[in-house]
């Protein structure tokens, strides 16, 4: 079968063998899986020492073509989508709800990749991270239920619970590539009133053709960093209240340029990281996508597997805002 992997820097199709169940688990047949940010920082940070043992691809949707146990009532055919990592739920960071810094959560995943024909999921990912997709929704869509759970993880760092009312909170998020506008959605679905700014005029115009605006004569209550650029940290200390927060949601390149120590102070800022979903989070995401709640249509350039690497490359420069990978 087909499968992408790293070699000196560069993504390349390889011919690998279909993986087989030795335990407990799934094989799923992959029809289709987004290109995501950290794909494209893996990319250009990889050395060759490190190339070997990355992963590409984890917003993987398929079809079920193998399975030894009847965990969630899965069967053969079943269409799903699916996170890639599990924590073990017994360790002082699941104790404290940190499941990304669970060394199981770091250390489990799918095989070979995302950009495979089929990969292998453990009988643990068909228990946490895989779920049932309807099939209304087109495949490029049920691929969001991954991403969209890392974006409902940081709405609820910022203190914000689904189903409560929040409509007295306001929220802003800077950078609107796929991840600012899922950023957004999430926040409408549980009722923050939400704006966006980007630089980009076409990323701030689909923004705006979604219902998000950017208004410049008020201060929010929680600004999201989601731009990858340390040129937001000075936008988001502009524009959060006193007494606000700021979630940090991207990695920078120049990781130089930190926030001013004594305006958090005396401003009594509240900085929050977030970084990978709940096992709750990737569960809600599925219900907001399966219900329409979030609507994620006609985001999304399609590619074929063959192709990955021009999807890499014109998305590291910009010209797409969303790649996906047919499989």
């Amino acid at each position: 079968m087909k499968s992408a992997k790293l070699f000196n820097g560069k993504v390349e199709i390889i011919e690998t063998p279909k993986p087989t169940l030795n335990s407990n688990g799934a094989i799923i047949k992959v029809l289709g899986c987004g290109l995501c940010g950290s794909d494209l920082v893996k990319i250009k940070h990889a050395t060759k020492e490190n190339e070997s043992k990355i992963v590409l691809g984890h917003e993987v949707v398929g079809v079920i073509d193998e399975i030894n146990t009847d965990i969630n009532g899965f069967k053969v055919g079943d269409t799903v989508a699916l996170g890639h990592h599990y924590p073990c739920f017994n360790c002082e960071f699941c104790k404290n709800k940190s499941y990304s810094m669970c060394r199981t959560f770091k250390s489990s995943n799918i095989f070979p990749s995302g950009f495979s024909e089929y990969i292998r999921v453990d009988e643990k990912h068909l228990k946490y991270t895989v779920h049932k997709m309807n099939e209304y929704l087109k495949n490029d869509e049920k691929a969001f239920l991954e991403p969209l759970s890392c974006c409902l993880r940081a709405v609820e760092r910022a203190g914000f619970k689904y189903n409560e009312d929040n409509s007295k909170y306001s929220a802003l998020v800077v950078g609107l590539g796929s991840i600012g506008l899922l950023m957004l959605k999430g926040l409408r679905a549980f009722g923050v009133n939400a704006y966006g700014f980007d630089i980009s005029k076409s990323r701030a115009d689909l923004a705006h053709e979604n219902g998000f605006v950017f208004d410049e004569c008020r201060k929010y209550d929680v600004v999201f960093l989601t731009a990858g650029s340390s040129k937001a940290i000075k936008t988001a200390l502009n524009y959060v209240i006193d007494g606000g927060k700021i979630v940090v949601f991207s990695s920078v390149e120049d990781d130089l340029s930190g926030f001013a120590n004594n305006e958090i102070y005396y401003r009594e800022l509240s900085i929050i990281a977030s970084y990978s979903p709940s096992m709750e989070d990737i569960k809600l995401s599925c219900e907001l996508l399966n219900k329409g709640i979030v609507k994620v249509d006609n985001l999304s350039t399609h590619y074929s597997l063959d192709n990955l690497s021009k999807a890499v490359n014109d998305s590291l420069r910009g010209n797409v805002f969303k790649a996906y990978i047919e499989i």
